[in-house]
């Protein structure tokens, strides 16, 4: 007979694994083709649209969820989740906007493949796997700082790609990066539904090194499917 929390506990590693492989396309930081040729078509200032697409990017990009569900996985406190939340959103808005204003791009498949080890990071250390092989706690804030950095990456080598017009572009890169964080903050409302009502159970501390095994599953496919398109390409 199974438990109602194994059942909690399975309907949760269905759901990362659904978030992953449901997403369109192989790259987690792709544009739908629609919002693509937008970009690409319009020049001004667009501040709403570009608001939206944002938004959007960040509500729909699994790699984003995958990581901030493990940043938050063991944080109780508002001002803890607050902090690492702005940490996480100071890294990716930092080399997002210089990123495409510099057009400083990256290879696509190498940083999302980054993207990929920043997921299988924070799931490893959830499970305590640094203080047993290193003998230490590797800094979280930094690391959570870092990672976000490379997600910014990851985004601005997108938008590089789509020859986005430098008429308006500050002001809509301004629009682009607030719907990013409003995008973020209902992922992270979504996540901190779930995780509350999980957290109440009696399987919680149970299944939850289950949980950062398959997270961390997750981000190595991440990375496997990210290298093989950049070998093959």
């Amino acid at each position: 007979m199974i438990s109602a929390s194994t059942t909690r506990t399975l309907v949760l590693l269905a759901g990362l694994l659904l978030l992953l492989f449901t997403a369109n396309g192989a790259l987690a930081h792709a544009v739908a083709e629609g919002d693509k040729g937008y970009i690409q078509e319009i020049s001004g200032v667009h501040l709403l649209s570009f608001a939206y697409l944002g938004a959007k990017h960040m509500a729909t990009g699994y790699d984003h969820i995958l990581f901030l569900l493990g940043v938050i996985f063991f944080l109780y406190r508002m001002k803890q989740i607050a902090l690492y939340v702005t940490l996480f959103a100071v890294g990716h808005s930092t080399t997002m906007l210089l990123g495409v204003y510099f057009n400083v791009g990256i290879n696509s498949f190498l940083i999302d493949a980054i993207i990929g080890l920043s997921v299988v990071y924070k799931a490893l250390d959830n499970m305590g796997a640094y203080q047993r092989w290193l003998g230490f706690q590797p800094n979280t804030k930094a690391a959570t700082l870092i990672f976000g950095l490379f997600h910014g990456f990851g985004l601005s080598t997108k938008i590089i790609e789509y020859d986005i017009s430098t008429d308006g572009l500050v002001p809509n890169l301004l629009a682009f990066n607030v719907g990013v964080e409003i995008g973020q903050l209902l992922a992270l409302g979504a996540i901190l539904i779930v995780m509350g009502y999980w957290r109440r159970s009696r399987g919680f501390w149970k299944h939850a090194y289950t949980a950062n095994v398959a997270m961390m599953c997750a981000g190595f496919i991440l990375i496997g499917m990210q290298l093989t398109g950049y070998f093959v390409s």
